[in-house]
């Protein structure tokens, strides 16, 4: 069986990582989902989402240069749809509720986003969904001051 970019396949889970989790596939081939591509939601621990043995859906998304097969199941599963938080959005705001500061581009928005959850979130998914937005953030932060750091000028 030939495993080409776009394939739906079923396989079990044969191993989990902290980055991902190992699918074997048929034919004694096996690959890799990355933990960014387990759900839709915000992953904080694979096994959360998945455990050693279980049959799962993937989807193939690439096979690189050493025949390493990228695989994804939230892919493969269809995409939630996106609700609107409050009324709407602003005119000419961003509708996210964030300011931005002045001459800075908006980060892109991507439409593979988590969907909201319809009812009161549980007191961990909050948490989790505050822990990855703090770090982004975080990141961020960082990133700004080192492109303005004056290390190494006189």
């Amino acid at each position: 069986m030939g495993f080409e970019v776009g394939s739906v396949l079923e396989g079990k889970v044969s191993g989990i990582t902290k980055f991902g989790a190992f699918v074997s596939l048929p034919d004694n081939r096996s690959g890799l989902v990355h933990i960014s591509e387990i759900a839709y939601s915000y992953v904080n621990d694979v096994h959360d989402h998945l455990s050693e043995g279980q049959t799962v859906t993937v989807k193939v998304i690439g096979i690189d240069q050493s025949n390493r097969i990228n695989l994804s199941i939230k892919q493969a599963l269809p995409q939630p749809t996106r609700q609107e938080r409050g009324g709407g959005r602003r005119a000419g705001g961003h509708g996210d509720g964030e300011r931005r500061a002045p001459g800075r581009r908006s980060a892109p928005v991507f439409q593979g986003e988590p969907a909201q959850p319809k009812g009161p979130a549980s007191f961990e998914d909050q948490l989790k969904q505050f822990m990855a937005s703090s770090d982004s953030k975080l990141s961020e932060l960082h990133m700004t001051e080192k492109r303005g750091s004056r290390r190494g000028r006189r």
